[in-house]
């Protein structure tokens, strides 16, 4: 599906979560609507005061669904699929836009079974001319704790 760039150049001129949302909503297939991903923070640019090792990024929350759960757990496909939508976002608040991409490796360590919802923050650790490098730490809404770390590389088309 093809994102409408009138529609994005109309929402924001800085890359934010009005952009964000409307990338989530324009470039997911229909099927990964039903994760009904919600961004809670997009960060492009440099806040003021940020230390000298902050990173480009995005936070979604994936809420829990019965439909996305096996015997009351999270399944690993949903997880793994938030994942890579935070990084597709956190690579668009880094080049404030998107690009093209496919991702071309994407490693995942579960810590703790879900039954909650999550939030997955996604950090750009590194863009070159071809190829992005990011991790995303997944956590939970309620209390914070780890439950998943992941580690990522796209290729840009």
């Amino acid at each position: 599906m093809a994102v409408d760039a009138r529609r994005l150049k109309a929402v924001e001129k800085v890359f934010g979560i009005e952009a964000a949302a409307v990338l989530l909503f324009d470039l997911m297939p229909s099927w990964m609507l039903d994760l009904n991903l919600l961004v809670e923070s997009v960060e492009a640019g440099r806040p003021p005061g940020a230390p000298a090792d902050w990173q480009p990024g995005v936070v979604i929350r994936l809420p829990f669904s019965i439909k996305l759960s096996r015997d009351g757990v999270m399944c690993p496909q949903a997880l793994m699929a938030t994942a890579d939508s935070a990084m597709m976002l956190a690579c668009a608040a880094a080049w404030n836009g998107h690009r093209p991409m496919s991702v071309v490796d994407q490693t995942m360590h579960f810590l703790r079974p879900v039954n909650f919802d999550v939030l997955a923050d996604a950090r750009i650790v590194r863009v070159g001319r071809s190829t992005s490098f990011g991790r995303v730490s997944l956590s939970s809404a309620i209390d914070r704790r780890p439950i998943g770390m992941v580690s990522s590389a796209y290729a840009m088309l």
